[in-house]
């Protein structure tokens, strides 16, 4: 097998490993105190303009419209990003 075959990854292979994220972004928020709970938006890298490559929280599944999402607490712009990004 070549070094490429080898550093290749499965499409169901990266669906795996992109069902973890969210989970591990539930599994941090879930271990916070209240107090950390009640903003983490700092840990999460939240920012009100869009992500690298356009991403924004509008494109993630853990969006809720209209303005909030299932990990980063608080009010949430539909424009907004952050490091628990996942695509939809």
């Amino acid at each position: 097998m070549s070094s490429e075959e080898k550093s290749s990854v499965s499409r169901g292979e990266a669906i795996k490993r992109l069902a973890i994220v969210p989970a591990a972004a539930l599994g941090v928020a879930a271990g916070m105190s209240p107090a950390q709970a009640a903003d983490n938006k700092k840990q999460f890298k939240y920012q009100d303009k869009p992500g690298v490559h356009g991403q924004k929280c509008s494109g993630c599944r853990l969006f809720r419209p209209p303005s909030s999402c299932q990990v980063v607490t608080g009010k949430i712009s539909p424009n907004g990003w952050c490091t628990a990004y996942v695509k939809k």
